[in-house]
């Protein structure tokens, strides 16, 4: 079955969602029964793309609240990540631009690195607190999967590089009406918007699958 992803590397709940999607595929009996196509999806392209803000002080900022206020509202992410078994540090966290992170990201899609891409820049950001600005973050995950950094430079060099595919992901989230993330369309039929209950991702998966035609194998 064919599962479309609208995410953000900037979003703590996008992050907790592939999880839930993840276990929910095991659980259900569709492991490598799904194909996931990962959409960009930018939530503040207006982002500085300068040195990344630290996340409390965006938050304190933009939300017009104390650090301690900020810390309560994000309590509530940290203990949703925790069921999930992700460490979030938002002490560490920054506010960024992640265009040059999707433009890679389609970039590793040709290699098949896409998904561990995705993953081990999530964790850089939202578990290590590493800035997504910075260019040097990106080509370091670059350098693990055992991809070409010179031409990966080369790509964030050029602002062009692979923009084509971002638009067009912009395009289909407006066809389907995606106003924010994360959000999974299943089979062309079903969605889910933000980060449910894994019962919900299973509940879906199975009704997805019917209409795919595939059944579960259970161990």
């Amino acid at each position: 079955m064919k599962i479309e992803v609208f995410s953000d590397f900037s979003c703590p709940f996008c992050y907790i969602a592939k999880r839930e999607l993840e276990r929910a595929i095991k659980e259900a009996g569709y492991t490598g029964q799904v194909d996931i196509e990962f959409k960009s999806y930018q939530i503040d392209p207006s982002a500085s793309k300068e040195v990344g803000q630290n996340y409390y002080d965006y938050v304190m900022a933009h939300q017009n609240v104390t650090f301690e206020e900020a810390q309560q509202m994000m309590a509530g992410i940290i203990e949703r990540a925790k069921e999930v078994d992700l460490p979030y540090n938002f002490a560490e966290m920054k506010k960024v631009h992640t265009e040059n992170a999707h433009r890679l990201a389609k970039w590793t899609k040709q290699f098949g690195k896409e998904a561990a891409f995705i993953e081990a820049l999530m964790a850089a950001h939202l578990i290590e607190g590493k800035d997504l600005n910075d260019k040097a973050v990106l080509l370091a995950v670059i350098k693990k999967l055992n991809l070409n950094v010179a031409t990966a430079k080369e790509v964030l060099a050029n602002p062009q590089a692979f923009m084509e595919e971002l638009d067009k992901d912009r395009y289909d989230a407006q066809q389907i009406g995606v106003q924010s993330v994360p959000f999974f369309v299943f089979e062309n039929r079903y969605g889910i918007k933000g980060a449910e209950p894994n019962e919900v991702f299973v509940r879906t998966l199975h009704q997805a699958a019917e209409i795919a035609g595939i059944k579960p194998t259970l161990n």
